[in-house]
């Protein structure tokens, strides 16, 4: 795999943490000795080490050399495609569906789906186990994705993504009841126990969410849209679990099932709508993807 990597806004700190952190499917340990070995150098081919600081705006030339590559099997999957040309495909994620291989997942994830559907017209940048992904949503998380097919493209949305020219907005359902509108501007860091969660803390990385209440069910939950300004992994499910507003469904962030009422099969989130610039007309677009069945199900059963 041969991937130049920018730096995100915001985004700073040693350069082994940094690349685990986005490279997910490989472990820190492994992207270590890749700096050790000089396999991950920066763009004008000055070494770096593991413990080398970089920040927002620097490039490092990722080559992460595989023994043995994975070789990812077609999985025939109806994906929700809401627009499709020769550069980018832009899909209505299923709740439960996830987005690329990793540790723990079976062969039947969005990147399987989409070899599927377009063989051998997805981006080869970044890592051969996510050909074409360049953002992702929670493996319960329904809603708008873009994945790019060309490789111009790839380049074109992950600087978009990463200098926040998108713009995201979710709907959800949390616990308790909130009137009006507010903002979330904690920063967020991997939690310090529990790798697989993330928590607020000064020391994490800025973290921007805008949230507006759409309907109170009493007391109990509330139906909200919000809107990311910042891209950080579990970021809503993380500002409103410090707020003691756990996600309706999130029993990873504090949501407790007993005495709800209600039978909730997920975690309450729907990315809702997408902008971005086309990588190729430059024309700005706009996606929606409708609320899923079990999201309006439930706002049904609570508003009685």
């Amino acid at each position: 795999m041969e991937d130049i990597f920018t730096c995100p806004e915001g985004v700073s700190g040693r350069a082994d943490k940094v690349l685990a952190d986005y490279y997910p499917e490989f472990s820190r340990s492994f992207i270590k000795q890749s700096i050790i070995d000089g396999t991950i150098s920066r763009t004008d081919s000055s070494t770096i080490e593991p413990k080398t600081k970089i920040t927002t705006g620097d490039t490092l030339l990722v080559r992460l050399i595989i023994s043995e590559p994975s070789l990812l099997q077609p999985y025939n999957y109806n994906l929700s495609v809401l627009y499709e040309d020769n550069d980018v495909i832009v899909i209505n994620k299923h709740a439960g569906m996830v987005v690329h291989p990793g540790d723990g997942t079976d062969d039947k994830t969005l990147v399987h789906a989409l070899i599927h559907h377009c063989p051998d017209n997805l981006s080869t940048i970044g890592s051969p186990l996510r050909p074409g992904i360049v953002h992702r949503l929670d493996k319960d998380t329904s809603g708008v994705m873009v994945v790019a097919k060309s490789n111009s493209a790839h380049h074109c949305l992950v600087e978009q993504f990463a200098h926040r020219k998108t713009r995201k907005v979710y709907q959800a359902i949390v616990c308790g009841e909130l009137i009006g509108a507010g903002e979330f501007q904690h920063p967020i860091a991997r939690h310090p126990t529990i790798r697989v969660k993330m928590a607020v803390s000064e020391k994490g990385k800025p973290a921007w969410t805008k949230w507006k209440k759409v309907k109170n069910f009493g007391n109990q939950f509330t139906h909200i849209e919000c809107e990311i300004m910042t891209g950080r992994t579990h970021q809503i499910r993380v500002h409103f679990s410090n707020a003691r507003h756990p996600l309706a469904g999130d029993k990873t962030y504090g949501y407790k099932a007993k005495n709800s009422g209600f039978v909730i099969p997920r975690v309450m989130l729907h990315a809702w709508k997408l902008w971005f610039e086309h990588p190729l007309t430059k024309k700005r677009m706009k996606f929606e993807a409708p609320l899923p069945n079990d999201f309006q199900f439930l706002l049904k059963e609570m508003a009685g």
